[in-house]
């Protein structure tokens, strides 16, 4: 029998170091490349926010996915927006997490753009980290095309966090965003993926590859459950049963979708909750559907609170196959009876949700959550995801990280 004192110290060492990261990253610091931090809060900002509170994180907002267009009023706001934060330089936003704007060149697949961002990244973030105190720093990403930095900014290793199938976004340019991706994954010391798929898809370039699924801060969204918690004004004017989604009203909504239910049942009302950026005309001529627009994120427990059903209602194309909705987890920590589309992420949780194949199916569905929903299964719904907690999933992550570690000693 093998016991402490007969492995090497250097070795004995190592186990030791692996066995503690298992409460969790300690006293490292981060910088990452992520999406801008003022958006709707995603995995990104969740991850990030963990790490924060036991490690020194320096968040840097988007370095760009696509080349903006000048002839749109949205990119051209974006533009000047970031030259605003850039002037502001960087913000501590939380403690332990700042955020900061570099000035790049917009053009991500460009190799002259990205030789002089890979210089103006370096000094940049030699400056900052002078000022926050970061020497030696391990660099994270959550955008799947700065491959060409990895490994050139000084970092002790690199982590890229995948999300999402960046290159089926119809804003991207697809093949070239695939290239760039396999790239960075190629150079990553370690990759995590938010879903089974893209991690047997990352897995075949890059060996250290781990399924990282999405937490939840149970906690706030399981406050819809309280007596205390109060339904929102707009909410409470607004027709019983609400059939409920959040977040961003993009093309990957199956409009279709939301305008068969809402002929099919006009005692129904259809509340989408959301910042808009695609044309929802069709949407807006019906009566009973309703667009809110966006929320801030604390509230939506209490939107939730007033939801019969909350739904997911996407395309189900090559991108959403997927996909691993967080608002999954928070529907169920809220107590709501959720609807989707079969996606295999959801599937997972088929004793908790219900998914349909078709649009009757989605009907039905919707139908029987309706008819068979208590208070009892509301609170069963939320104790079910209750250890799914972001903090968790975080600590999770640094058993992978001190291996690596191990290994380069």
């Amino acid at each position: 029998m093998t016991c402490i004192a007969d492995v090497p110290e250097s070795l004995s060492r190592r186990d030791a170091r692996i066995e503690s990261a298992r409460s969790g990253l300690r006293g490292e610091n981060v910088i990452c490349f992520a999406k801008d931090w003022n958006e709707e809060p995603t995995s990104n900002n969740h991850v990030m926010s963990e790490l924060a509170r036991h490690n020194r994180v320096l968040w840097l907002n988007s370095v760009s996915t696509r080349t903006p267009k000048l002839t749109s009023k949205r990119d051209i706001k974006k533009i000047f927006a970031k030259m605003a934060k850039f002037v502001r330089g960087a913000e501590e936003v939380k403690p332990n997490l700042w955020v900061y704007t570099p000035l790049v060149i917009p053009l991500p697949h460009s190799r002259v753009a990205a030789v002089l961002n890979r210089w103006i990244l370096r000094l940049t973030l030699r400056m900052l980290r002078s000022k926050l105190g970061m020497k030696e720093f391990q660099l994270w990403t959550f955008l799947p095309n700065v491959g060409p930095y990895v490994g050139t900014l000084g970092e002790s290793l690199s982590v890229y966090y995948c999300t999402d199938e960046w290159s089926k976004f119809t804003y991207v340019d697809g093949e070239k965003t695939a290239a760039a991706e396999r790239q960075l994954i190629s150079r990553a010391g370690i990759v995590f993926a938010t879903a089974k798929s893209l991690v047997d898809a990352r897995k075949k370039l890059n060996p250290r590859t781990y399924l990282a699924r999405h937490g939840v801060d149970h906690d706030l969204f399981s406050a819809a459950l309280s007596d205390e918690t109060p339904v929102p004004q707009d909410l409470r004017t607004i027709a019983q049963p609400i059939i409920g989604f959040y977040g961003t009203i993009q093309d990957w909504i199956d409009f279709d979708l939301i305008e068969y239910l809402a002929s099919r049942h006009p005692e129904w009302s259809l509340v989408l909750i959301g910042k808009v950026l695609v044309d929802v005309s069709r949407l807006e001529r019906l009566g009973n559907v309703h667009l809110l627009g966006r929320r801030p994120h604390g509230q939506l427990p209490n939107y939730c609170k007033g939801f019969a059903v909350g739904i997911i209602p996407y395309v189900l194309n090559e991108r959403i196959l997927h996909v691993n909705p967080i608002k999954l987890r928070e529907y169920l920590s809220a107590g709501v009876p959720v609807v989707s589309v079969a996606m295999p992420e959801v599937s997972e949780y088929a004793g908790l949700c219900a998914t349909a194949d078709t649009y009757p199916e989605f009907e039905r569905a919707i139908d029987e959550a309706l008819r068979t929903d208590s208070p009892q299964k509301r609170v069963a719904r939320s104790h079910a995801v209750a250890g799914e907690s972001w903090e968790r999933k975080v600590r999770d992550l640094a058993v992978p990280i001190e291996q690596l570690k191990a290994s380069k000693a």
